[in-house]
């Protein structure tokens, strides 16, 4: 995972937000422990709301599916 975690580094230094949602959720694909995953994945789905990657609604069920995020409510009709 070192040259992940380089690639990782570059990227933030780069401020590459596209090459850190691909990167992030490499990195929680190859995470050994739970914990990990979810960290990476957070990162992974905040980065993509942040460029509206088209991931980002997968990354948030991925999360939802873990325990890690809420689901969101139904939308309330609007107020008249």
């Amino acid at each position: 995972m070192i040259a992940l975690e380089r690639d990782l580094l570059a990227a933030h230094a780069a401020g590459d937000l596209g090459a850190l949602v691909t990167l992030y959720q490499r990195a929680a694909a190859e995470a050994t422990a739970p914990e990990r995953a979810a960290f990476y994945l957070t990162h992974a789905h905040v980065f993509a709301m942040e460029t509206d990657h088209p991931d980002a609604p997968a990354l948030r069920m991925r999360l939802v599916a873990q325990g890690r995020e809420s689901a969101l409510p139904p939308p309330r009709p609007p107020f008249r």
